[in-house]
Parts: structure tokens; C-alpha cells; sequence
């Protein structure tokens, strides 16, 4: 799994023109799933981002995780983080799971990111065409890939 959070004053999903969801101070993680993926990724991944000190302590340190803030976090599925670009100038997305796969993984990882953050996540559609808009607090900027975690 490849996650892209970025530490937002405001984000929200439109399908079709209309905001499915949205979040005000907090994170937004695009994430990516790609086939080797499995549920200890999705276990490993929620934690690591519900533990990441990203957010500002009053000495205006990154000191504090989601958890500490109350703040809101949004899930937007994305399976162009898994693009290969090596050869040509067309991405290659071979890597990315099918729906069967990542789908459940998805779920899974929603599931546990908010119980570990203790608070609801907010998501796009699975494979829907989706317009995101965020306000990037910062910017802060973050990617981390469960195949690099040592």
C-alpha cells in the first residue's frame, strides 16, 4: 500500500458535482493498493498514519498526532500511485490491484484507521471518477510505502 497524506485546513470529494464528503482541519490520504498488498499492510499502514506527528504543539513544533488535534481524516482511493513510468511515456498501472482486491483491502483500512484515530473517515467512491479539493496546511507532505517499512 502507498499513501500520500497531506496535512489539510479543508478537503472534499464531488461525484457528478456533488460533495460526497468532506473534512475541515486533519489529514487527506490518497491511497493506493496494488496486488501483493494484504491485511497486515492495512494494519500497519492505519497505525503508522494514526501515530504520525504532523500537526503543530503550541511551541508551532510537528508534535502531534491526529488523535491529540481531534482532527478529521479523509480516505480517497487512487490507483495511479502504483504507476510505472520506466518505459515510455505512457504510465503502466500493473502493479495496482483489481476491485476484488483492493476493494476489501480499502474497507479494511478505513475501518482501522478510524478506530485507531478514534474518529469517523470520510471517503471518496472506489473507482468513481472523483474531483478532490484540499487546502494543504503547510504544505505538509507525506508518502509512505508499506514495501519500505525498514
Amino acid at each position: 500500500m502507498r499513501a500520500v497524506i497531506q496535512r489539510v485546513k479543508y478537503a472534499s470529494v464531488k461525484i457528478d458535482g456533488v460533495i460526497k464528503a468532506s473534512i475541515g482541519a486533519g489529514m487527506l490520504v490518497l491511497l493506493g493498493i496494488e496486488h501483493e498488498d494484504t491485511v497486515e499492510d492495512a494494519d500497519w499502514l492505519s497505525k503508522k498514519i494514526a501515530r504520525l506527528r504532523i500537526f503543530d504543539d503550541h511551541q508551532g513544533v510537528m508534535n502531534l498526532d491526529i488523535l491529540q488535534t481531534g482532527g478529521e481524516i479523509m480516505v480517497v482511493s487512487q490507483f495511479t500511485l502504483h504507476a510505472k513510468t520506466k518505459k515510455g511515456n505512457r504510465p503502466s498501472y500493473i502493479q495496482a490491484a483489481t476491485p476484488e482486491k483492493a476493494i476489501p483491502l480499502y474497507e479494511i483500512f478505513n475501518e482501522r484507521t478510524g478506530s485507531e484515530a478514534e474518529t469517523e473517515v470520510k471517503t471518496g467512491e472506489f473507482g468513481a471518477e472523483m474531483d478532490v479539493e484540499l487546502v494543504n496546511d503547510g504544505p505538509v507532505t507525506i508518502i509512505i510505502d508499506t514495501k519500505n517499512r525498514e
